[in-house]
């Protein structure tokens, strides 16, 4: 008899109401001390833990809070701190913590990228010139602490080694053995240690399983696997894959561990099992529901899985999400705002909890024992399916209705380029910003009494002309030549666009983290997308009317939108993508036919989405050039498509990006410390492009040097007739003062270049 026991994979660190960002900032801005912010996080980390344990789970993580990021946690674990920090050895503290993270007057903070393909974002170790040394057990002590205060016996959980490593940069591909032997012994003494305080059970997350693994890399894997099962013969250790099917998946169910956690929603690794079957002895488990998506299960398919998947294991069942859920909201109870039919299918993380104990009650006793549960559950489906929110023929038929004309423009780039350029008038190294600039409190604010019915709309409207009007002078001071309106009026880049779109609904308190302490609200697609009313036109020829420069457009591009929303769950995804591709082609036209010649439709998010199989990644990326395309390709000759992009690694998706056919993209390129610009040493690129010259994501302003020295490592590969100066992404986030004072110096340094390069010329 199997037997049949619930866990979780971790848990958000926000708060339901994101009091661990508020803690954070109130941290940075010095308003509390390390010993208030230590109190806060406290409660939270607790308070999360408590949470599971009243939800029935057995198997309850512990390690998964983070100060910032759970990758960066596991370099400081190991002494991993860039030389420029200034680290002379021992356990770190939480200033040094964040100066990597965030940067500081003295040092740029290190490289940050995106989490496989979600929207979360890590720190990524440096291990250049770097001894590592165990510093503290964090798994341990977020262990002791679980036990001491809440009586739980944790499951506690971190990074592998191999995942940690691929992850890693600052070595050769021919280094990664050596590593390994080095990294080996301080994941043991990790265990060991673990071992001894008595834990059972210890999670070990490999994601990177997901990913196409060379037999080599895999040689490796077992031998410190082998090496650490030999070390900790007693400890009940699981390597815990997600996001995707395992590619390998014979050669990882044969480590010897004693449990593997595999993937069940994404991928298809039902199939793997069918056909490879589980090794005896071992436990499985299964991560059923979906750690990414915010729909409720129907409880009864799920059980139907489970009740397949446990006919192949001999030994233990575990009952699981399907990755942390970390990339879900906390919980539904606080939104009183959505539709009773919507709000009864979302499932945020506590009601993913839930699901995960019902499920582990129906397989453990039988259907029988949550009949109610199933019925429950299948009527919810019902109601949506039957609802006014899933069909919208005519946008169907509009869709089925395009032909090629509709995703090409009318001339190729060489020739659009001559009449853009007669057209713009702007100097050589035109300078800009990526879109947004600074939210302060008065904003927030502002949006939130106009929200509450505090102020009318027309006074809401009123502050935002005022807004646009003050940035649209600082622009002119500071001697910017295109300017933004600064989306005053946006929440955020996605969600702002879900509340003015068919077929969307937003949360009130959806929240996610993204990176350190900034949060996303994922708007919701809950049936077919179409346009409404124009979105943006009103600001942006606002600001437009106040300069004689040339303000950009600024929309958010199909993939992005549908990357950071949560789809519903039976809606094909390439159909909603072209859905909101049609919507944003109207938009686009609206705002060309009031005369915005610049456009910028922004794509943060295109490889994100990227499946980590590479044998899917063709698909994928054709259908977000074609859904890109189809939101620009109508605009005449003169009018100028930007796009911009970050966090990225573009390599091996360049042929994409040069076929998106925008005229120009903008890419971050400082916090990379400028690796990307290999990519354009290595390719032809002969479209205009703008490698971001500071690091926006960091409170720290640049020197002048380091800015001109961003610029002319960029100009030693592209030709300064092809090259715009920019910051690495938008400025929302930033304070008035250092917003300013960068873009100042970034348009000092522009200048000299120019004047330099004509100079030369002469």
């Amino acid at each position: 008899m199997t037997k049949v026991i619930s866990s979780n994979l971790g848990y958000p660190r926000i708060g339901e109401k994101r009091e661990w960002k508020q803690a954070l900032e109130l941290y940075w801005n010095k308003s509390i001390t390390e010993q208030e912010l230590g109190v806060r996080t406290d409660k939270i980390r607790l308070n999360n833990i408590k949470k599971q344990q009243d939800k029935g789970i057995d198997l309850i993580p512990v390690g998964d809070f983070s100060f910032y990021d759970h990758v960066l946690d596991t370099s400081i674990m190991f002494g991993i701190v860039p030389s420029r920090f200034h680290y002379e050895g021992g356990k770190i503290d939480l200033d040094t913590y964040f100066a990597i993270a965030r940067g500081n007057k003295d040092a740029v903070a290190s490289k940050m990228t995106k989490w496989f393909n979600t929207n979360y974002h890590y720190i990524v170790p440096e291990l250049k010139n770097v001894t590592p040394e165990i510093t503290e057990n964090l798994p341990l002590k977020y262990y002791k602490e679980a036990k001491s205060k809440l009586g739980v016996d944790g499951k506690p959980i971190f990074l592998g080694p191999l995942t940690f490593l691929k992850l890693s940069q600052g070595y050769e591909e021919e280094d990664l053995s050596d590593l390994i032997d080095t990294f080996t012994p301080l994941y043991i003494t990790i265990l060991q240690e673990l071992e001894e305080s008595g834990v059972s059970w210890v999670q070990v997350d490999e994601p990177i399983f997901g990913m196409n693994l060379s037999e080599y890399e895999l040689e490796l894997t077992h031998k410190v696997y082998q090496s650490i099962r030999q070390a900790v013969p007693s400890l009940k250790i699981i390597i815990q894959t997600y996001f995707e099917s395992v590619t390998n998946y014979q050669s990882v169910c044969d480590l010897p561990v004693d449990g593997i956690g595999l993937d069940f929603v994404h991928g298809d690794t039902f199939s793997l099992l069918k056909k490879y079957g589980f090794p005896k002895g071992k436990v499985l488990a299964a991560g059923v529901v979906d750690g990414r998506n915010v729909w409720r299960a129907n409880v009864e398919q799920k059980l139907s899985l489970l009740e397949e998947i446990v006919r192949y294991s001999d030994n233990t069942l575990i009952v699981q999400p399907s990755c942390s859920l970390l990339h879900v909201p906390v919980s539904k109870t606080l939104e009183n705002e959505i539709d009773p039919i919507i709000l009864d299918r979302l499932s945020f993380a506590d009601e993913r909890l839930e699901e995960i104990a019902i499920l582990t009650k129906g397989l453990r006793t039988g259907r029988s024992s949550i009949r109610n549960e199933i019925i429950e559950s299948n009527r919810s489906l019902h109601r949506v399916k039957e609802s006014s929110y899933r069909e919208n023929q005519n946008i169907k038929d509009e869709i089925t209705s395009l032909s090629e004309a509709d995703f090409t423009r009318t001339l190729p780039f060489s020739e659009r380029i001559k009449e853009q350029r007669k057209q713009l008038g702007l100097p050589l190294l035109p300078t800009t910003t990526i879109g947004s600039l600074p939210q302060t409190q008065e904003v927030r604010q502002t949006r939130i009494k106009w929200r509450n019915g505090e102020i009318s709309g027309q006074q809401y409207d009123q502050f935002i002309q005022q807004s646009i009007q003050k940035w649209i002078s600082i622009q002119q001071d500071i001697g910017l030549d295109v300017f933004v309106h600064g989306e005053f009026e946006r929440t955020d880049m996605v969600e702002y666009f879900g509340e003015k779109l068919k077929g969307f609904i937003v949360t009130k308190y959806g929240w996610v983290q993204s990176y350190g302490s900034r949060c996303v609200k994922p708007p919701l697609i809950v049936g077919d997308v179409s346009f409404k009313n124009p979105m943006t036109v009103k600001e942006t020829i606002y600001a437009q009317s106040l300069t004689d420069k040339p303000v950009k457009g600024m929309l958010t591009g199909p993939i992005t939108i549908l990357n950071w929303s949560f789809v519903y769950e039976d809606v094909p995804r390439f159909t909603v993508l072209n859905q909101i591709a049609l919507a944003l082609r109207k938009e686009v036209e609206a705002l060309e036919g009031h005369g915005i010649n610049i456009i910028q439709v922004d794509e943060p998010a295109l490889r994100e989405g990227l499946p980590l199989d590479r044998d899917k990644q063709p698909a994928y990326l054709d259908a977000a050039v074609y859904a890109f395309r189809l939101a620009t390709s109508s605009v005449k000759t003169e009018t100028q498509i930007h796009t911009h992009m970050c966090y990225s690694d573009f390599k091996n998706i360049f042929n994409a990006i040069d076929n998106l056919d925008a005229d120009v993209i903008s890419i971050e390129t400082s916090k990379s410390h400028g690796e990307l610009i290999a990519t354009f040493e290595e390719n032809t690129y002969e479209k205009e492009i703008g490698l971001g010259v500071y690091d926006i994501h960091s409170p720290r302003i640049p020197s002048l040097s380091e800015v001109k020295q961003n610029i002319n490592r960029a100009l030693q590969i592209i030709s300064p007739q092809q090259f715009w100066i920019n910051p690495d992404c938008g400025l929302k986030t930033r304070k008035e003062a250092e917003t300013v004072d960068a873009l100042k110096l970034m348009v000092q340094a522009a200048e000299e270049i120019r004047e330099s390069y004509i100079a030369f010329q002469q």
